[in-house]
């Protein structure tokens, strides 16, 4: 009978009590959040039933000037001005463009609905402190494992100008640096939010898995090539619902408008493979990335696009220079005009 390697690898991976309960917390947390998001979902349903149109103007209702509003019309406002008049400066939108928005048919059925909906979200968003107030406790019982280094200062304008959204309500990267002494944050496409999901799902120590490439395959983001007397028949596909082998995916797929070397990278191989492909590619990358920052205390360095376009350069015509030479041809480099 065939094994295959990953079911293997799979069975093998049990992780320790302390890795299970603090993936306990951050799965009820992520659960709450999806939660959340149903409820808004249902809040923006209700509110377009009574005509009121704030999508137009408000790309979130989750948002302070959303809040207020409909905090307001449970309240009893009716007023579209009045509830206007709750604008946070940040909106782009105009006191009066808001206010033509507002122009409901306030039925009652759809009001209480709205409540329903508005009393569900609140209840998970205090839920989600809940859990945020649990898990800090929690990380901070546990061991110490960044040998005192200090945590690297966040100086990228993208990373900064990163809305909150659903993040957790304290320091969360400091936490996860104290405890595995790594900030895998450094990594381009790779948040605090991605990087919890790949220590509460896999942990901190890499010695599970032997090789890079072991870790790679236990994320099923290796190909999955059909081989027969030593010769590829065909290729296939390994699905996974593995939490770190998604939240890779999605960080992969973040890095179409980077500005560093992955993204320069991830645009590539989306120009030449498609974007599937390129997404795998670049998540099994990061996999990599991740199990060497892990394993060796290795840290993430970027170089920058411009790099890598100069390094592809390099290879282009090193390639160029030897096809030349095979045809007995020789390619001498003209200077810039």
């Amino acid at each position: 009978m065939k094994l295959h390697t990953y079911g293997l690898l799979r069975n093998s991976f049990r992780p320790s009590q302390e890795i299970r309960t603090m993936r306990t917390y951050w799965r009820q947390r992520n659960d709450l959040v999806q939660a959340a998001a149903r409820h808004i979902h249902r809040i923006q349903k209700a509110l377009t039933q009574m005509n009121v149109q704030l999508a137009n103007v408000l790309t979130d209702v989750s948002g302070l000037t959303g809040q207020a509003i409909i905090k307001a019309i449970l309240a009893g406002e009716r007023d579209p001005h009045k509830l206007a008049a709750f604008r946070d400066p940040r909106v782009k939108a105009t006191e009066e463009e808001i206010a033509r928005s507002l122009e409901g048919n306030w039925q009652e059925d759809l009001v209480f609905v709205l409540k329903q909906e508005q009393d569900a979200y609140e209840f998970c968003q205090k839920q989600m402190a809940e859990c945020d107030r649990r898990l800090q406790d929690y990380l901070k019982q546990r061991k110490d494992r960044s040998a005192g280094a200090d945590l690297p200062e966040e100086k990228r304008k993208t990373r900064l100008k990163n809305k909150k959204g659903n993040k957790p309500q304290f320091d969360l990267r400091r936490e996860l640096f104290r405890m595995t002494g790594a900030d895998l944050t450094r990594i381009d496409g790779i948040d605090v939010m991605t990087a919890m999901t790949i220590i509460s799902e896999a942990g901190w120590d890499m010695s599970k898995w032997k090789t890079e490439g072991h870790f790679v395959s236990w994320l099923r983001l290796c190909p999955d090539n059909k081989i027969s007397g030593d010769k590829l028949i065909g290729k296939g596909r390994l699905p996974s619902n593995n939490r770190v082998t998604i939240a890779l995916k999605m960080a992969a797929s973040s890095l179409r408008t980077s500005h560093s070397y992955l993204g320069a990278q991830f645009r590539r191989l989306k120009t030449r493979l498609g974007a599937p492909v390129a997404i795998k590619a670049m998540a099994a990358k990061l996999a990599r990335l991740v199990y060497r920052m892990l394993s060796h205390g290795m840290q993430f360095i970027d170089r920058g696009a411009d790099f890598y376009e100069a390094q592809h350069r390099h290879r282009q015509i090193h390639a160029l220079k030897w096809k030349a030479a095979r045809l007995g041809f020789q390619i001498i480099e003209a200077p810039a005009a």
